[in-house]
């Protein structure tokens, strides 16, 4: 059984080129750096889980919630095949016990704070919004896109941000905790305008405050699907 079921929706993805050098001390053991054309990307992702099921059961008030997570691309060759997977720097939850499940099962790091999403409709263009309160300031994710949904190309960048199917997190200098998500491949929403008033020095440490003064490579917006969360398994660096 899968130790976690649900849907992701409406994945806002912002995507910036970053000094690979940066993100080494953030390394799993055993996995490296997985570039796209040379670039080293991470990701500021807002969506929204819908009908949460832990091992197939509901948790009173904790089925539908928010996320906003900073990750980064990496990949483990595992025997002959190569797996590629995501770090995350930083998840945060609106509601506490789901930061001390994944912290304490996943050894991810997750936090908790207030959060908030708006999604709307026009006849043309729909408006995604997310929301959350770092230290008292609020920060925020919005995009407007297309109404229609569109294929994402094999081969494009929307498709290597998107088809990361590994989840891989720090248990130890030489040991690495690994799970796979699976989902099926998404379509998009081609993104018409968008907003993102983020303090990442804040919310994410000093070593990201330089993205205040970037702009994204490029932003997305992904529909999402039904998803899986399998059990982990710790692999040795």
């Amino acid at each position: 059984m899968s130790f976690l079921t649900a849907e992701w929706r409406k994945l806002a993805i912002a995507n910036y080129a970053i000094d690979k050098s940066l993100l080494t001390p953030y390394l799993p053991a055993g996995t490296e750096l997985d570039l796209w054309e040379g670039t080293c990307y991470v990701s500021l992702i807002g969506f929204l889980f819908k009908n949460v099921k832990l091992l197939g059961f509901s948790i009173p008030f904790h089925a539908n919630f928010e996320e906003v997570n900073l990750r980064f691309y990496v990949k483990y060759k595992d025997g002959e095949n190569w797996k590629r997977g995501v770090v995350f720097i930083k998840e945060i939850v609106p509601k506490f016990a789901l930061s001390v499940v994944a912290n304490t099962i996943y050894n991810e790091n997750y936090e908790t704070m207030p959060m908030t999403h708006s999604w709307s409709e026009s006849e043309d263009d729909r408006a995604v919004e997310y929301r959350w309160r770092c230290k008292n300031q609020w920060q925020s994710f919005r995009l407007r896109a297309n109404k229609g949904l569109s294929e994402i190309p094999s081969g494009s960048e929307a498709e290597f941000i998107t088809e990361h199917y590994w989840g891989y997190a720090r248990y130890s200098d030489s040991k690495t905790n690994e799970y796979e998500v699976r989902h099926p491949k998404w379509a998009q929403y081609k993104v018409k305008d968008f907003n993102i008033d983020v303090d990442f020095g804040l919310v994410y440490g000093d070593t990201f405050d330089f993205l205040n003064q970037q702009e994204p490579v490029s932003v997305m917006l992904a529909e999402g699907s039904d998803i899986s969360v399998e059990g982990k398994k710790v692999i040795n660096g």
